[in-house]
């Protein structure tokens, strides 16, 4: 009996590391199992922040071109500006040159052209009692302001 007890022991042994093993074995599948489905998980974790990035960077190369195009736009504009203001600048300067030589003028009209000479300011052809009646005009000074152009600066 002691040769059978051991055999029927030895059987429930053997059934036991069997069952032993297959537990095992099932349990190594289910951990195959949860790691694929957690990398799977998170490659789909992976994959959604990297098109999060990519549309971050294609909204950010966007406003870039936005930005640049402003910036050619403002230059553009700049450069027009300071080209209307050159202008202006010049008009300026002349129109106060003519204005300084109006004024000299008016001057020496009602001062009766005591020092003044009409050569200088291109009358030559006047006869000196022309000149003269040009002494009995009003006196009118005009004068540049600075003021006026100073936002041309």
């Amino acid at each position: 009996m002691d040769s059978s007890s051991s055999h029927s022991s030895g059987l429930q042994n053997s059934g036991s590391e069997e069952d032993l093993q297959l537990i095992m074995e099932q349990r190594k599948r289910k951990r195959m199992i949860s790691n694929r489905e957690s990398a799977r998980r998170s490659r789909l974790r992976k994959q959604k922040h990297l098109d999060g990035l990519m549309a971050q960077v294609a909204h950010i190369r966007k406003e870039n071109q936005q930005i640049l195009t402003t910036v050619n736009l403002t230059k553009q504009q700049y450069v027009a500006i300071q080209s209307e203001n050159d202008i202006l600048r010049a008009q300026l300067a002349e129109l106060t040159q003519r204005l300084n030589s109006l004024n000299e003028i008016v001057s020496c009209l009602s001062a009766g052209f005591e020092d003044c000479e009409p050569a200088a300011y291109g009358m030559t052809m006047m006869m000196p009692s022309a000149w003269n009646c040009f002494s009995q005009l009003p006196s009118i000074v005009a004068a540049a302001s600075a003021d006026a152009a100073g936002f041309l600066y």
